[in-house]
């Protein structure tokens, strides 16, 4: 089996591709041949040694894929080979507009130049403001009559925290999935209780088996069925060979692209 491997911590030029021992299937787990996989920002930190695999899971980076399932163990019911999977086929940020758009939400999107912003107008967003000319929090203000929004998936951290909290409404959530500006920050929680809002953060790497199985249930209940009628869709960016990772991972450094960035063996 051919592998992208972290030969060592540090930039993009570490990540070699190299032969590697073919993975043993447990008795609850699948083997996929891998028809192309999508970088994550977490794969970026795992390069710099900051995002250590969990206890058993693979030391190569690469969180998500779509293939054909070659062999199933023992235990496994759901699937069987031949089945063709896919997992994390779009940007959340271009998912999530378009998931919420099919379920009649109105949607405010942040970013950082013209040309993403037109995408995300193209993919259904009503707001968009770009954060480098505007002040994000008062065009919220502005936009919901003084309200504030409902719910803020944010990736961004610790830069963004106070301002987060300062645009959502009475009862508002922030949900935090990621630390691209950086995980510390001073803020006044003064906002948390006269509005009542709830923080939260998100991840899948180090959940049980049992609880990524309960969010696998409920994606293929809640969200399957919209991509299956083709109303959600995977934005793809650029496609790399797998020789070119290192390439490929400056681009998301670079945060230039929009919808996902794919690697093919």
């Amino acid at each position: 089996m051919r592998a992208v491997v972290i030969t060592s911590r540090g930039g993009p030029e570490v990540l070699q591709v190299q032969d590697v021992e073919d993975p043993v299937v447990g008795d609850d787990e699948v083997l996929i041949k891998v028809e192309a996989t999508a970088l994550n920002r977490a794969d970026t930190v795992q390069r710099k040694g900051l995002y250590t695999p969990p206890k058993g899971a693979s030391p190569y980076p690469g969180l998500e894929c779509s293939g054909t399932v070659l062999t199933v163990g023992k235990s496994v019911a759901l699937w069987k080979v031949g089945d063709q999977v896919h997992g994390g086929s779009s940007g959340i940020g271009t998912f999530a507009i378009q998931i919420a758009k099919h379920l009649g939400i109105r949607v405010f999107v942040t970013a950082g130049s013209e040309e993403k912003l037109a995408a995300c107008k193209n993919l259904g967003a009503d707001v968009c403001i770009n954060y480098k000319t505007e002040d994000f929090v008062a065009r919220v203000k502005e936009e919901t009559g003084g309200k504030g929004v409902d719910v803020i998936l944010d990736n961004v951290g610790g830069p963004y925290l106070q301002k987060n909290l300062d645009s959502l409404g009475m009862d508002g959530r922030l949900f935090i999935i990621g630390f691209m500006g950086g995980a510390a920050t001073e803020v006044n929680l003064s906002c948390l209780l006269a509005r009542r809002l709830t923080v939260q953060a998100a991840g899948l790497r180090n959940r049980s088996l049992e609880n990524k199985a309960k969010i696998v249930a409920e994606v293929k209940k809640h969200v399957w069925p919209a991509i299956a009628a083709g109303k959600v869709k995977p934005i793809v960016y650029k496609a790399f060979p797998l020789s070119e990772a290192a390439e490929a991972h400056r681009l998301m450094e670079g945060s230039s692209h929009v919808g996902k960035i794919l690697l093919i063996p």
